[in-house]
C-alpha cells in the first residue's frame, strides 16, 4: 500500500460511478481539469483522489457537488486517445475522507484522511457466509457476474476486501454505492451490502419467474402475444389489479354512467358480456370493442342550453349578414317556434340559392344564434347509401354512417346539422343516398333512426337540420320534407356594402394590412364589382379582394409606403385589364339577335339568341347544345309565326325556300327551359321581316300556339342580369307581377319593366319598326308563286324585305 502519511492528492470527480478499494477498472476521462490532475499525478508519481460527484450533469464540480467519502487509487497504465479523452487503468487503494478541497490553476487538490475499518467487537462469520450465499445467487442470476470473479470471491478470507468486491459488483444507484463506501464501521457495510444484494436478486428471481410465464403463454398463442402477457403477469406479481381497473372494469363503469335508452342500455351489455367471454387478441374482440366505444361516445341525452333571446339572434343575423332581410324574418320566426315549443319540429329548412351568397354561414350564425353546437356534413358527391346509415358490422373496417358521426363530433344530443350541398348527392349501384335521406329528415320519423353500424333506434327529433341547394333538382318526396327559402343574388349596392363591411377587413386582417394601410374608394368598389367579377354572391369579389390586399402589402414592404388607396384609375394598375365587359347587350339594333334572360344554379344570366335564313327547302336547324323543351319553344315559335305571318309582314313561301337557322351562343353550355319562347319567336319575326331588334331590350317569358306568353321563374335572378348587363327595358309576363314584391326596389328603379299578355305586345317594345302587314295584292302575288313553284315553273320570287338573307354576328360574353 502506498504511503498514508501522503497529505493531498489530485481529484478525478466521477459521473455514474463509484470506486471500492481493490477495485481494478479502466476510467475514459475528458475533462481538461481531470486530464491536468492525471498528468499531474503521473509526473509526481502520486496516486489520485477518486470522488464521485452527486449529480452526473454538472460539467464544473466545486466542493458542494462532490461527496465526501472517495477513494485513493493507482494510475497503472495511460493512453492518449485521437479524440483528446484519456484512458487510463487504476486500482483503489484505500478510503478516504476530505479534509479539505483546494483549487489549483489546473486542477483540484484533496487533503484526505485514511479511513480505517471499524468493528464493534469481532466480524459476524455467520454474516459473512451469509453474504457469500446470497451472492453466489445472485452471480447464477446476473449474467454479467463472470466465473473468474466468482471464484476469487469463494477464496477471499477478509471481510472488508469481500464486501468491498462484492459492492463493486452490485448494480444498483451511486447513492446506495456511496452509502456502502461512507460506511466504516465493517459489520454495519456488511449489513447494507446484504440488504442490498437481497433486493436485487428478488428483483432477478421475479423477473425470471415472469419470463417463465409469459414463455408457457407464448407456447399457446402467436409470439405478438408475448408483450401483453409479460405486463399482465407483471400486474399479477405486484398486485396492482386491485389499484388499476382493467378495461372491462372500465367500459362497464361508462356503461352504467352513460344514460341510454332501454334498448341501447341492453345491447351495451350484451356486447359486453361477449367480450369478456372471448380472447382479447381475437379479431371479434377487437370489432365489439369498436363498437363500444361508438356506442358510449354518441350523446345520448345531453342536451346544450337553447338561448331563447330573439332579439339577440336578430343582431347575429345582422352582424354576420348584410340584406336577406325576408330570409332572417323567416329564420327568426322558426327559431322563435322552436323556442316556444321547446324542440325542433316542422318541416327542415333547405336554402337554395346561388354560390357565394351566405348560406353556409347563414347556418354558422343560426347555431350561434340558438345556442346549438355546429355540425357542417358536405353531402357533395356522396353516392353510397351506408354513407348516411352506415355499414353493417359483418364488413371490414365498417364505421357509422355520417349522421352519426357528426354526433359524435357536436358531443350533444340537439346540434345544429347543416346538410351542405344536398342536391350535389348521387346514386349508383350502392344506394340512393337521398332516399336514406327521407328517414332522417322526416320529423314524425327521426325520433327512431337506425343506423345499420348501432344497430339500435337514436333520437334525431332534437335537432335542427339546416340543408343548402343551388338548384331544386331533388327527388319530389325529399322536397317534400323540407321547407324551400330562396335566397337570390345580390345587387350592386349590396355586393358594394358587403364589401365595406366584411369583405375588406376580413382580407386586411388575413394579410397582416393594419387600418390605414389599405382603403378601396366606393367607385373602386363598383368598377371591381363590374369589371373583374361576374356572379350572383360575392365570392369571386373577395377573391379580388384579397389580390389587391396581396399586392399593396409586396408595396408597402419594398417601396416603403405607409399606405395605399385604390381609386378608379389604379385599380387596373394592380389587377390588370378588365376581365368582364359591362354591359352584355348589344350596343346597337340588329337583324335576327335578341336579348333573352336565363336562370342557372349560379344565378341570372343574358342569353342571346340569333337567327338566320339562308336558301333551302324549309328546313329548321337548331344549334348551341340546346334541350328538348327549348327545341319544343322553337318549334312552337314557328308554327305561330307561320299561321300569322302575313299580319307580320312575311310571305308565306319563304317557309318552303327557305332554311331557318337558330343558334344560341356558348354552344358548349347546356340550355333548357321554356322562358326564352318570346325571345326565339322576336328573333325569328325580325330575320324574317328585316325588322332589326332594339339591343337595351331583354325579355323572358313562354309561349303558346295561341300567341299568349306565360309566367316564368326566377325573376329576381334575371332581373338583376339585366341590371348588370347594361340593358334598359326588360319584357315580362304579366303573371310575374305578383313576384316584383321579391325585387329589390334598387333593382325596378334601374329598369324599365313592362308586362306583355301577347307576343304582339312584344314585337311592338322590342323591334325598332312597326310591323307592316302584307296587303290583299301582295298575298295573291306570293300565293301565285308559291303554286308556280310546286308545279316546277320557274318563276321570280316576290320581293322579299331587306336583310332577311342572314344576321350580323356577335360575340357572347
Amino acid at each position: 500500500m502506498t504511503d498514508l502519511k501522503s497529505p493531498s492528492y489530485p481529484v478525478i470527480p466521477l459521473r455514474d460511478i463509484v470506486v471500492f478499494p481493490h477495485m481494478v477498472l479502466t476510467l475514459f476521462v475528458g475533462r481538461k481539469k481531470s486530464i491536468a490532475a492525471i498528468k499531474h499525478a503521473l509526473k509526481e508519481e502520486s496516486e489520485i483522489f477518486l470522488l464521485p460527484q452527486k449529480k452526473s450533469e454538472t460539467e464544473s464540480p466545486n466542493k458542494e457537488d462532490l461527496y465526501h467519502v472517495g477513494v485513493v487509487a493507482h494510475i497503472t497504465q495511460m493512453i492518449n486517445l485521437p479524440d483528446g479523452t484519456v484512458k487510463i487503468l487504476v486500482e483503489g487503494l484505500y478510503r478516504a475522507n476530505v479534509k479539505e478541497l483546494t483549487q489549483t490553476k489546473d486542477y483540484m487538490d484533496a487533503l484526505v484522511t485514511p479511513m480505517l475499518d471499524k468493528a464493534e467487537g469481532e466480524v459476524s462469520t455467520a454474516l459473512v457466509d451469509s453474504l457469500l450465499k446470497v451472492f453466489l445467487d445472485y452471480a447464477d442470476y446476473n449474467k454479467k457476474v463472470s466465473p473468474d470473479f466468482v471464484n476469487l470471491i469463494s477464496k477471499e478470507k477478509n471481510p472488508s476486501k469481500i464486501v468491498d468486491l462484492i459492492a463493486s459488483q452490485l448494480f444498483v444507484s451511486v447513492e446506495k454505492q456511496q452509502k456502502i463506501l461512507e460506511t466504516q464501521d465493517l459489520t454495519e457495510r456488511l449489513e447494507h451490502l446484504l440488504s442490498y444484494l437481497i433486493m436485487e436478486l428478488d428483483a432477478f428471481k421475479l423477473e425470471e419467474k415472469v419470463r417463465t410465464r409469459v414463455k408457457q403463454q407464448m407456447e399457446k398463442n402467436h409470439r405478438e402475444y408475448y408483450l401483453s402477457e409479460q405486463i399482465k403477469a407483471i400486474q399479477n406479481e405486484l398486485h396492482q389489479d386491485q389499484n388499476s381497473p382493467n378495461e372491462m372494469t372500465q367500459l362497464k363503469k361508462r356503461i352504467e354512467q352513460t344514460n341510454f335508452t332501454k334498448e341501447a342500455r341492453e345491447k351495451a351489455e350484451g356486447e359486453l358480456k361477449k367480450l369478456t367471454q372471448m380472447n382479447a387478441m381475437s379479431s371479434e374482440a377487437s370489432i365489439i370493442r369498436n363498437y363500444l366505444e361508438w356506442l358510449l361516445d354518441v350523446p345520448w341525452s345531453s342536451p346544450t342550453k337553447i338561448k331563447r333571446d330573439i332579439k339577440n339572434a336578430k343582431k347575429i343575423l345582422d352582424r354576420d349578414h348584410y340584406g336577406l332581410d325576408k330570409i332572417k324574418e323567416r329564420i327568426l320566426e322558426h327559431l322563435a317556434v322552436q323556442q316556444r315549443v321547446g324542440k325542433s319540429c316542422g318541416q327542415i329548412l333547405c336554402l337554395v340559392g346561388p354560390p357565394g351568397v351566405g348560406k353556409t354561414s347563414l347556418g354558422k350564425s343560426i347555431a350561434e344564434a340558438s345556442g346549438r353546437n355546429y355540425v357542417r356534413i358536405s353531402l357533395g358527391g356522396v353516392c353510397d347509401e351506408a354513407e348516411i346509415r352506415g355499414h353493417r358490422r359483418t364488413y371490414i373496417g365498417a364505421m357509422p354512417g355520417r349522421i352519426i358521426q357528426g354526433m359524435k363530433r357536436a358531443k350533444s344530443s340537439n346540434p345544429l346539422f347543416l346538410l351542405d350541398e344536398v342536391d350535389k348527392l348521387g346514386a349508383d349501384w350502392r344506394g340512393d343516398p337521398t332516399s336514406a335521406l327521407l328517414e332522417v329528415l322526416d320529423p314524425m320519423q327521426n325520433n327512431a333512426f337506425n343506423d345499420h353500424y348501432l344497430e339500435v333506434d337514436y333520437d334525431l327529433s332534437d335537432v335542427f337540420f339546416i340543408a343548402t341547394a343551388n338548384s331544386l333538382n331533388l327527388p319530389r318526396p325529399l322536397l317534400d320534407r323540407m321547407e324551400i327559402i330562396h335566397i337570390s343574388g345580390y345587387t350592386e349596392a349590396e355586393k358594394i356594402e358587403i364589401a365595406k363591411r366584411h369583405l375588406i377587413s376580413k382580407q386586411m386582417k388575413a394579410n397582416g394590412l393594419k387600418k390605414n394601410e389599405f382603403s378601396i374608394s366606393e367607385g373602386a368598389l363598383r368598377d371591381l364589382i363590374r369589371h373583374y367579377t361576374n356572379e350572383s354572391g360575392v365570392r369571386s369579389l373577395e377573391r379580388e379582394i384579397a389580390s389587391l390586399a396581396r399586392k399593396v402589402l409586396k408595396k408597402l414592404l419594398t417601396k416603403k409606403k405607409t399606405s395605399v388607396a385604390i381609386t378608379r384609375t389604379t385599380l387596373t394598375k394592380y389587377l390588370g385589364k378588365h376581365k368582364y365587359r359591362y354591359g352584355l347587350a348589344e350596343k346597337e339594333p340588329l337583324v335576327g339577335v335578341t336579348t333573352g334572360l336565363a336562370w342557372t344554379e349560379t344565378g341570372g344570366d343574358l342569353l342571346t339568341i340569333e337567327a338566320s335564313v339562308s336558301e333551302g327547302k324549309g328546313k329548321s336547324v337548331l344549334t348551341g347544345k340546346l334541350g328538348e323543351v327549348m327545341q319544343e319553344s322553337i318549334q312552337a315559335s314557328i308554327s305561330y309565326i307561320r299561321s300569322r305571318a302575313a299580319q307580320f309582314g312575311i310571305y308565306p313561301s319563304m317557309f318552303m325556300n327557305k332554311d331557318i337557322h337558330i343558334h344560341v351562343p356558348e354552344g358548349a353550355t347546356p340550355k333548357d327551359g321554356p322562358s326564352a319562347g318570346i325571345a326565339i319567336c322576336t328573333s325569328l319575326v325580325s330575320i324574317l321581316t328585316g325588322i332589326p331588334v332594339r339591343s337595351d331590350v331583354a325579355m323572358t317569358g313562354e309561349i303558346t300556339l295561341r300567341g299568349r306568353v306565360l309566367p316564368i321563374g326566377g325573376l329576381k335572378e334575371k332581373l338583376l342580369a339585366a341590371v348588370r348587363g347594361g340593358i334598359k327595358k326588360v319584357l315580362i309576363p304579366e303573371e310575374n307581377k305578383k313576384d316584383m314584391e321579391e325585387v329589390p326596389i334598387s333593382v325596378s328603379k334601374a329598369l324599365e319593366i313592362q308586362f306583355v299578355r301577347d307576343i304582339e305586345e312584344v314585337l311592338h317594345a322590342a323591334l325598332v319598326e312597326k310591323i307592316t302587314p302584307l296587303t290583299a295584292e301582295q298575298k295573291k302575288k306570293d300565293a301565285r308563286a308559291s303554286l308556280m313553284q310546286t308545279q316546277d315553273f320557274t318563276l321570280p320570287h316576290p320581293p322579299y324585305p331587306s336583310g332577311v338573307t342572314g344576321s350580323k354576328s356577335r360575340t357572347h360574353n
